[in-house]
């Protein structure tokens, strides 16, 4: 809770293309800030990931373990 939010420093941020997320939850347990959470999107009965970007610090690991390339890293 008094930890402080490390994105307003990245330099690149990660982009989630919902249509390519398969919901496998890989990239969760990578994220060292526990940024990333699976949630409902649209239709699909599937939760898909989303990144909190206040505590995203741009590592860009998740995009690396995303078995199907649904993240890719952009510059902020």
């Amino acid at each position: 809770d008094k930890a402080p939010k490390t994105g307003t420093w990245r330099y690149m941020h990660p982009e989630i293309d919902k249509d390519k997320c398969i919901g496998c939850q890989s990239c969760v347990p990578f994220c060292p800030e526990a940024a990333i959470s699976m949630v409902k999107h649209g239709a699909d009965p599937k939760d898909k990931a989303d990144v909190d970007y206040e505590w995203c610090k741009g590592c860009g690991v998740c995009a690396e373990v995303c078995p199907v390339k649904a993240i890719i890293m952009k510059k902020k």
